[in-house]
């Protein structure tokens, strides 16, 4: 296919998945290669009476864990922490204490910062708990560092740390908190100074803490977690912190992407590091490993081809920012709704990646 026409069937195919689906209120798609001469930015749907425009701010979910991890990884570069570390080297001892009992023995002490960017630290997650209570009583406010110390008081361990990947938000609080006691400042200043003004993500901010440079003419896109919008919940910012809260528009998420990728974020090992040290991600994600935030899809004969894989960031509300390296392309988007948790990922490997794949290179 000549580019031309790849754009064309990118465009019909998302147009299509969205207006069919009942459950999509918006959805969004960025798709960028210079090597095949594409770029495509597009929205469906309507943000209350709003029509749909790509150049809203969205909020990706969980996609934001990528920038908390490459904060982690610019840190690791400036030689102030090591992946390898004890987190206990940079964590106070009121929420060290006790963090890790697993089946009577107390592990806390052997938790990596590796373990937390990989999931494996056997930390369970506090965030679907706290979220549900915050559904049931809007008026719950609870800060990072008492939803940790929560969850030691009220959740078990899934594991000893380093055995198993268990995706848990919990994990990357605490990589908020090393942040912010490496760095002396709050996390959501951290993101701004270290990766949206360097980048000049001009529209980008945190959710809930902090303003863009320029506030967008558009309003932020609606996402929903069981057919609730999240923007609409005014604590839940609070459990959303290192492990999410990123709002930029596509376009800015593309400049992140783009400064990752090209090493001006992290050196060139580091960023292989996030990407190769990774853990199976197992049922029902087979075929899936993850990394340092960093999800990537491997080959599985009859499944999915080698032309197909990729890396990149999932959103539990059919976000997803990947690059597929075959093609030198980055796709960017999201269904803005939990049905979409895993649907949004066949659609970019299908829909999206597949036809980019068959494209001629001029």
């Amino acid at each position: 296919m000549l580019p031309k026409e790849t754009k064309e069937l990118i465009d019909r195919s998302f147009r299509e998945q969205a207006r069919k689906d009942p459950n999509v209120r918006n959805a969004y798609l960025l798709v960028h290669s210079d090597k095949l001469k594409i770029h495509l930015n597009i929205a469906e749907g309507k943000t209350g009476s709003v029509k749909a425009t790509p150049e809203q701010p969205n909020h990706l979910a969980s996609v934001g864990k990528l920038f908390t991890a490459t904060l982690i990884g610019m840190l690791h570069d400036q030689k102030k922490l090591n992946f390898d570390d004890p987190i206990s080297k940079y964590l106070d001892k009121e929420i060290m204490k006790g963090l890790h009992i697993y089946k009577g023995k107390d592990y806390s002490s052997q938790i990596k910062i590796k373990h937390l960017l990989q999931q494996t630290s056997g930390l369970n997650d506090v965030f679907y708990y706290l979220l549900e209570e915050m559904m049931k009583n809007p008026e719950t406010k609870i800060t990072t560092r008492e939803a940790i110390q929560w969850g030691k008081k009220n959740l078990k361990p899934k594991n000893k740390p380093g055995k198993k990947h268990f995706y848990t938000d919990t994990n990357y609080y605490l990589l908020g908190m090393i942040i912010e006691n490496t760095l002396k400042m709050p996390f959501y200043e951290a993101m701004h100074k270290k990766i949206f003004e360097p980048l000049r993500m001009k529209h980008a901010y945190m959710n809930g803490f902090t303003k863009p440079k320029i506030k967008s003419e558009h309003p932020t896109a609606k996402l929903y977690i069981n057919n609730k919008n999240l923007l609409s919940m005014k604590n839940a910012h609070q459990i959303d912190h290192a492990g999410g809260s990123v709002i930029a528009p596509l376009e800015e998420y593309l400049l992140f992407m783009k400064a990752l990728t090209n090493n001006k974020l992290v050196k060139k090992e580091t960023l292989q590091r996030m990407i190769e040290d990774d853990v199976p991600r197992g049922f029902p994600n087979i075929g899936m490993s993850y990394g340092y935030s960093i999800w990537k899809f491997k080959k599985i004969p009859f499944l999915v081809p080698e032309n197909l894989t990729c890396w990149g960031c999932v959103g539990v509300t059919g976000a997803y920012m990947f690059y597929h390296p075959k093609t030198e392309s980055y796709i960017i988007g999201s269904f803005n709704d939990t049905s979409y948790t895993s649907k949004a990922l066949q659609f970019m490997l299908l829909k999206i990646i597949k036809p980019l794949t068959k494209t001629e290179q001029k």
